[in-house]
C-alpha cells in the first residue's frame, strides 16, 4: 500500500504560524529577562515552525550578540536579510554583528543601505557617521603604521617634567619605584572612585612595557613540591571584584603567586583600575605575578567594549595608544612545570602545533585573523569531536580528540583557559583534560554567574575549584564607555 505524501494545508501553516508567535512572545520574556540561553532555544523552536520569518532570525541574533557569538549573529542577520531583504533591522543586525567582529567596512556598507532607505532616521545617520569615522580612522592608522619611522609613544613623553600638583593626595611611586605601601594606597584610592596622578600612571606603563618585553611568547615557570599558584580568568574591569579575589585568597607577593588569564578590560567600567592595579603587582613582584593576553587585550575590542573610551574620558589619547603598545607585549602562553598549558582563548584551528611553534610567535603586534596567534586568543572548546565553524565568527571550536592529540605530541596533562562565562565560574570538559575558569562574577550585571579561581600546587598539579559571588560596586553601568553603535533593541 502506497502512503500519499502528507498535503500541508493553509490550515496546518496558519496553527504553526501562530504557534511559533507564542514561542517567539516566550522568547522575548526570556530575553527581557536576561536568560539568552532561554531565549535563544524559543527562538530555535520558532524558526523550526516558521523559517521564513526575519524577525525571529532578527531577534536570535541580538540574544547571540548579547552571549558574545558574534559569528552565530551575523548568521542570523545574513538569514534575516535572505529572507526579506527589505527588512530594516536585519542591516542593523548585521552591521553590529560585523563591527562587534572588527569587520567595520562591511558594517559601514549595511548602514549605507539604512540610511538610503530612511534618510529621515537620525539613528541611522548617528550610526553611520560613527561607523564612518571609525573607517576612516583605521585608514589613518594603517597609513602611519607603514611608516617604518613610526615610534613609540614613550619616546614622545617626559614623565620627569609632569608635576605633580600640590593638592592631589593620592598614592604615588617612591623614588619611581612601586612598593608595597603604593600599592595598598593605589588600591584604597580607586575603591573611592579617585583618580591615579597621570605621572604615576604613565611610569606604570613605561616600565611594565619594559618588563613585559622581556618575556618569550610561551612562559615556562616551575612550581615546587610545597609551591601554590593561583589561577583567575576574564576579570573585565570588574575591580571590586578583584579586590575581593584579594581578600578571599590573600594580597599577591612572591610567596602567593597568581597568574590572570587575559581580558583584564572592557565591558566592565572600572577597567583602567584593574589594569594599573594589575600591572602594578606585575612590577612588584615581576617572578611571581603572571599575566597573558585575552582577545581583549586588542585595538579592535578596546575601541568597542569601553576601554579605549574609559581611557580616553579619564585620561588621554596618548595613553590609550600607550596601553595598546603595552597590551602587545604581553605573553601568549604558560606551561607550568612542563605539565600544564595556560592560555586564554584554547588551541589550534590545525593540528601538529607544539610549544616551540608557540615560543616563535611573534606577539608584538595586533592578532592576525587567523593562526596559532588568533587561535590562543580565541579559540573555545566543543563537546563533539573534530573541529567546527567559530560560534564567535573568529578561530573555530576544537573537540576532545583535538585536546588528546595536542597533549599526546607535547607531553602536557591538560590545559587552562578562561575566554568563556560559566554558571559555577569554571567547567571541567573533555574528560579533565580542558578546564575553563572565568573570574567576573554576575559578568557586565546581568549574568548572574559565580567567579572562580584555581589553585595549583606544584606537589600534584591537580586543579583545586574556589568560588565566589559578585560584591557590590559603584553605580556605574557596565559598558558606559562602550561604542554607542553596540547598544541595540529588540523588535
Amino acid at each position: 500500500m502506497t502512503h500519499l505524501p502528507e498535503v500541508v494545508t493553509e490550515e496546518k501553516m496558519a496553527e504553526a504560524a501562530n504557534e511559533a508567535e507564542l514561542l517567539k512572545e516566550k522568547a522575548n520574556k526570556y530575553f527581557k529577562e536576561k536568560d539568552y540561553e532561554n531565549a535563544i532555544k524559543f527562538y530555535s523552536e520558532a524558526l523550526d515552525l516558521n523559517p521564513s520569518n526575519a524577525i525571529y532570525y532578527s531577534n536570535r541574533s541580538l540574544a547571540y550578540l548579547r552571549t558574545e557569538c558574534y559569528g552565530y549573529a551575523l548568521a542570523d542577520a545574513t538569514k534575516a536579510l535572505e529572507v526579506d531583504k527589505n527588512y530594516i533591522k536585519g542591516y542593523y543586525r548585521r552591521a553590529t554583528s560585523n563591527m562587534a567582529l572588527g569587520k567595520f567596512k562591511a558594517a559601514l556598507k549595511d548602514y549605507e543601505t539604512v540610511v538610503r532607505v530612511r534618510p529621515n532616521d537620525k539613528d541611522a545617520k548617528m550610526k553611520y557617521q560613527e561607523c564612518n569615522k571609525i573607517v576612516k580612522q583605521k585608514a589613518f592608522e594603517r597609513a602611519i603604521a607603514s611608516d617604518e619611522t613610526k615610534k613609540s609613544v614613550v619616546d614622545s613623553l617626559d614623565i620627569e617634567s609632569m608635576t605633580i600638583e600640590d593638592d592631589y593626595a593620592g598614592p604615588k611611586l617612591e623614588d619611581g619605584k612601586v612598593t608595597v605601601g603604593f600599592m595598598t594606597d593605589m588600591m584604597e584610592w580607586f575603591k573611592e572612585q579617585k583618580k591615579l596622578h597621570r605621572k604615576c600612571a604613565y611610569q606604570i606603563l613605561v616600565q611594565v612595557k619594559d618588563v613585559l618585553s622581556k618575556l618569550p611568547s610561551l612562559v615556562e615557570v616551575t612550581l615546587k613540591e610545597t609551591d601554590q599558584l593561583t589561577i583567575c580568568g576574564d576579570t573585565h574591569g570588574q575591580f571590586y571584584d578583584l579586590l575581593n579575589i584579594f581578600k578571599l585568597n590573600g594580597l599577591p607577593s612572591d610567596a602567593n603567586p597568581y597568574l590572570f588569564n587575559g581580558d583584564f578590560v572592557d565591558r566592565g567600567s572600572f577597567s583602567l583600575e584593574v589594569i594599573l592595579t594589575l600591572f602594578g603587582f606585575k612590577l612588584l613582584y615581576p617572578d611571581n605575578f603572571h599575566l597573558l593576553r585575552g582577545n581583549h587585550e586588542t585595538d579592535n575590542m578596546n575601541q568597542m567594549y569601553g576601554f579605549e573610551g574609559e581611557v580616553k574620558a579619564k585620561y588621554t589619547a596618548q595613553m590609550f595608544q600607550l596601553f595598546s603598545e603595552v597590551f602587545q607585549w604581553l605573553p601568549l602562553a604558560q606551561c607550568i612545570n612542563s605539565k600544564v598549558l595556560v592560555m586564554h582563548g584554547g588551541l589550534f584551528s590545525e593540528d601538529g602545533v607544539t610549544l616551540d611553534d608557540i615560543r616563535k610567535i611573534d606577539r608584538n603586534r595586533q592578532p592576525p585573523d587567523s593562526g596559532p596567534m588568533c587561535d590562543l586568543l580565541w579559540s573555545d572548546p566543543q563537546p563533539q569531536n573534530g573541529r567546527s565553524v567559530s560560534k564567535r565568527g573568529v578561530s573555530c571550536q576544537f573537540g576532545p580528540d583535538v585536546t588528546e592529540r595536542f597533549l599526546e605530541q607535547n607531553k602536557l596533562d591538560y590545559i587552562i583557559r578562561s575566554h568563556e562565562v560559566k554558571a559555577e565560574g569554571y567547567e571541567v570538559t573533555h574528560s579533565g583534560k580542558c578546564i575553563t575558569v572565568f573570574s567576573a562574577p554576575n559578568y557586565c550585571d546581568q549574568m548572574g554567574n559565580k567567579g572562580a579561581y584555581i589553585h595549583l600546587r606544584g606537589s600534584d598539579l591537580k586543579p583545586e575549584f574556589h568560588q565566589f559571588t559578585a560584591v557590590p560596586h559603584p553605580n556605574v553601568k557596565p559598558m558606559a564607555y562602550a561604542n554607542t553603535l553596540m547598544q541595540l533593541g529588540m523588535m
